[in-house]
């Protein structure tokens, strides 16, 4: 399918766009619980675990913290190190065939960092013993009493030497995280949480990859997909000539974009969210999700999300499909209170925007208490 539409779109339409792919308006088939939303996002990021069950819960009306740590807990849904050496939420079922898409091109990417802190192979099996013996006997295990179990072994944890051995076992589906204790997720072996994990045919691996990013990421391009999997740009390609006829290409600013047909048609029906504002959180995918964000969030705020570029992404205000600036939870219990600290403060929230902030801070604390 192609469909050129480049004089019907603005960047703040773009955003919409996404926001509805994204399952953050209503649109389409409701999400109703964490593993439909992980299963329709096809990974979401995760390296802050409360952020990520904040993006899961938004996405899935009338939810609670509760859900979302039920179903890390039940394993239908986990977290692990699929793609870009970052923590992300996955399908169990897709998790493996993910890894052996991705695994290979970021241990070479960094073998330069094992080798200055010191990792043989011979490291990583042995330390692979350690923890599946320790998680047979022991059960589920935290990264804590893991590290302890590894420095008894002989093989030091310090200086980032432990988390590299970590997520390298996680890499090669070794170990996967599982269980929560307390707000830590416990280790597991990834065999026994997961079971079921189908291995699949590369080329058709990445085609369906590809394909449920642009359904759920859509308006995106083949360059943000390639970014955000790490994997090259001329597979990527190559798969998208499998699958173009179920997609939609919408040209904006001389560059293709590709979404559902069922994303598509809201430009005729009727793109909505126009006056919608949502708190999202720190990492979510809406900004997260694309190697070009200059479409939802205007280059200039850039640092006001990530301060510094310390790579710490800020809860964000999204307004209309725009990113309008950031926020935050003061206070505990009765007296929590979501404040929102604009990038422009001389163009205050109008009285309904007003309105809306306030269902949506609403929103977010009683996610918290349910």
């Amino acid at each position: 399918m192609a469909a050129v539409v480049g004089k019907r779109l603005d960047r703040r339409l773009m955003g919409r766009l996404r926001l509805a792919s994204q399952g953050l308006l209503g649109a389409g088939e409701p999400l109703r619980s964490a593993v439909d939303v992980v299963r329709w996002m096809t990974a979401m990021q995760a390296q802050d675990l409360q952020a990520a069950m904040w993006a899961v819960g938004v996405r899935m009306p009338e939810s609670g913290l509760s859900q979302v740590r039920a179903a890390l807990d039940a394993g239908t849904i986990v977290r692990s190190w699929p793609m870009r050496g970052t923590l992300h939420l996955v399908a169990p079922e897709d998790l493996r065939w993910m890894l052996e898409l991705t695994a290979d091109r970021l241990t070479k990417g960094i073998a330069s960092r094992h080798r200055e802190l010191g990792i043989t192979w011979a490291d990583v099996e042995k330390s692979r013993d350690i923890a599946l013996a320790r998680i047979s006997t022991e059960g589920p295990v935290s990264r804590t009493d893991l590290f302890k179990a590894f420095d008894a072994a002989g093989q030091p944890t310090q200086g980032q030497r432990g988390i590299h051995i970590l997520g390298t076992l996680c890499r090669h589906a070794w170990l996967v995280q599982g269980p929560l204790a307390g707000n830590q997720q416990l280790l597991v072996a990834f065999d026994d949480w997961i079971p079921v994990s189908p291995s699949l045919d590369r080329p058709a691996a990445i085609a369906g990859f590809l394909l449920r990013y642009f359904r759920s990421h859509g308006p995106a391009t083949v360059r943000d997909f390639a970014w955000w999997t790490q994997i090259p740009l001329t597979e990527v390609r190559s798969a998208l000539e499998t699958i173009r006829d179920g997609l939609v290409e919408l040209e904006f600013v001389g560059t293709g974009y590709w979404m559902s047909p069922e994303t598509a048609a809201l430009l005729d029906t009727g793109v909505p969210g126009g006056r919608s504002l949502l708190l999202l959180a720190g990492f979510d995918e809406f900004l997260l999700g694309y190697t070009d964000r200059s479409h939802v969030l205007p280059p200039g705020y850039a640092d006001k999300i990530v301060p510094g570029g310390n790579g710490v992404f800020k809860k964000t205000v999204v307004a209309g499909g725009e990113v309008i600036g950031t926020w935050a939870r003061e206070g505990m219990g009765q007296r929590a209170a979501v404040v929102p600290e604009l990038f422009d403060p001389t163009r205050p929230l109008g009285p309904a925007a007003q309105a809306a902030f306030g269902r949506a801070a609403r929103r977010y604390l009683e996610f918290l208490e349910k």
